[in-house]
């Protein structure tokens, strides 16, 4: 059952990424009958993803930095079961906490790739 678990998370993560990258074209067959701005710019929506990425880092990594310093006393503080206990969990803490703290560069690694593919330009 794991297993089938962690082939369909592969699968949408896979999808995911494939929905992100793909682009919308808007094409019309005469150039006279375009409507929108010429001049459209998305510096306006890159701005408000890039300060959302930045909250969302910045409590991350609040968040993550908390969880360290309980779970730090909890193992001072714990028994010899309690320590085995807590060991098994920071595996997966450690991961978590890496990828908080790599989000940023992460997001900007895609949206520099998906610009690569989109023509490089946001105006």
């Amino acid at each position: 059952m794991k297993k089938v678990q962690k082939i369909i998370s592969v699968f949408m993560l896979v999808m995911m990424i494939v929905t992100t990258i793909s682009n919308v074209v808007l094409a019309a067959t005469d150039p006279s009958t375009f409507t929108g701005d010429p001049n459209f710019s998305t510096d306006g929506i890159t701005n408000i993803g890039n300060q959302i990425i930045t909250i969302v880092s910045t409590i991350g990594s609040i968040a993550s930095v908390i969880v360290l310093v309980i779970l730090g006393l909890k193992y001072m503080m714990g028994s010899a079961e309690e320590k085995a206990e807590y060991k098994k969990t920071l595996l997966p803490y450690i991961i978590g906490a890496a990828l908080v703290f790599a989000a940023s560069a992460i997001a900007g690694i895609v949206f520099g790739f998906t610009q690569t593919l989109g023509g490089g330009s946001t105006k």
